[in-house]
């Protein structure tokens, strides 16, 4: 690294180490079994303010508490000799640096309008214990990929006609957040996201991961439509994510990976959910979180004469479709190994396609297939799912 370089990097810390700093995180390791990741926050120490330096080597946690002026010198170190990327979020803007390998270095910023970044008088809103909300993604910190993709303007605060999304982005990060344990900490975790479309939650999942928690991961979406993975691909090389990739191809004849440790499937529509989640079978995925969508199979199929005074009223039986194609995904999975789960995504008065499905491979199988047949008997119908993990069909 050049000297003008390290003198740019001091600059810069020392202009947002203040109490209006949220937090610096440190990551792309040089060397993942030295120090994983690395992070800064403010904190006051009586009535001093404080910056505690909380490094990850190996299972262990180390910490440091530095002035501003230690600070400002200490960590252009940390980006010359053991990190690649750094990500800073304060109340006044945010920045981005990004090293290479010959030791270049870039460096992204966007600041807050002034009437929200006062110098002289930052509000330390991270250093309240007092919040009324928590998000995993704070409103009113500037994220790159999230004023892009529009849901917030280049000052942080989110688009109104976009809150639903926000709100969907941090309650989808809640679940990522829930099976971190699944997760290694010791290798690269492969995650494939199957129809991801414009990829909020790629995005999303990616930034919280790699950026916010320092996990290595290689993350692939997978869509169908050209021009879409078009334009992510443009903004993964655009924010630095070297381990995002965007593809177009079919669920259920992709074969990119042999290995993979997370599969998502966001409102892929009918059985393009049931490929996704026969294909994270297949690959024995630690995680499965699946949002299903049109589930029209069981509804063009299914048929009971006991029923048939229900099934006439058509809202009444795509309603009863959904919920049983959905249960019924949830118990197969069960008896593919996974402790499964359906769980509320989203409030019903946003969407009534509100249900996720989470599985966690624990290994032992539920000898649940007696059952799973009798309700396929008494509702006639034959779905891909079923034929594909009880009677083996090749997905």
């Amino acid at each position: 690294m050049e000297e003008k370089d390290r003198l740019r990097l001091k600059k810069l810390f020392e202009e947002y180490l203040e109490e209006s700093l949220i937090q610096i995180t440190f990551g792309n390791p040089v060397d993942r079994e030295k120090t994983s990741k690395a992070r800064v926050r403010p904190f006051l120490q009586g009535k001093n303010l404080q910056f505690q330096l909380e490094r990850f080597v190996g299972p262990q946690a180390f910490h440091r508490n530095m002035s501003r002026e230690e600070g400002a010198d200490s960590l252009p170190i940390l980006l010359e000799e053991e990190f690649r990327q750094c990500q800073i979020q304060s109340e006044r803007g945010w920045a981005q640096v990004l090293v290479s390998r010959k030791g270049t270095v870039t460096i992204k910023e966007k600041k807050a309008p002034a009437k929200l970044a006062s110098p002289g008088k930052p509000s330390g809103r991270l250093l309240s214990h007092n919040r009324k909300k928590h998000y995993v993604l704070e409103e009113g910190v500037p994220v790159p990929f999230l004023v892009d993709l529009g849901v917030m303007t280049p000052e942080g605060r989110v688009v109104n006609a976009r809150y639903d999304k926000f709100r969907q982005i941090n309650r989808f990060l809640e679940f990522i957040e829930d099976v971190l344990p699944q997760l290694s900490k010791d290798r690269e975790n492969t995650i494939i996201d199957f129809g991801c479309g414009k990829s909020y939650l790629t995005f999303a999942m990616y930034y919280y991961l790699k950026v916010l928690k320092g996990y290595s991961v290689k993350i692939v979406g997978l869509d169908l439509k050209e021009e879409v993975i078009r334009h992510c691909s443009q903004l993964a090389e655009k924010y630095g994510y070297d381990s995002l990739t965007f593809l177009c191809g079919d669920i259920a004849s992709y074969q990119g990976v042999s290995q993979v440790d997370m599969v998502v499937t966001l409102h892929a529509c009918d059985t393009a959910t049931d490929y996704a989640l026969a294909k994270a079978v297949e690959w024995k995925a630690s995680v499965i979180l699946s949002v299903p969508c049109c589930q029209h199979e069981w509804n063009k199929q299914m048929k009971n004469q006991l029923m048939e005074p229900v099934l006439k009223y058509g809202l009444l039986k795509e309603r009863i479709a959904a919920l049983y194609t959905d249960g019924i995904r949830a118990e197969l999975l069960e008896h593919a190994g996974y402790r499964t789960q359906i769980l509320e995504f989203i409030d019903m008065e946003h969407t009534p396609k509100n249900i996720l499905i989470r599985g966690v491979r624990q290994g032992g199988k539920r000898d649940n297939e007696e059952e799973i047949r009798r309700i396929l008997e008494f509702w006639q119908v034959n779905p891909v799912l079923a034929r594909i993990l009880l009677d083996h069909e090749p997905s």
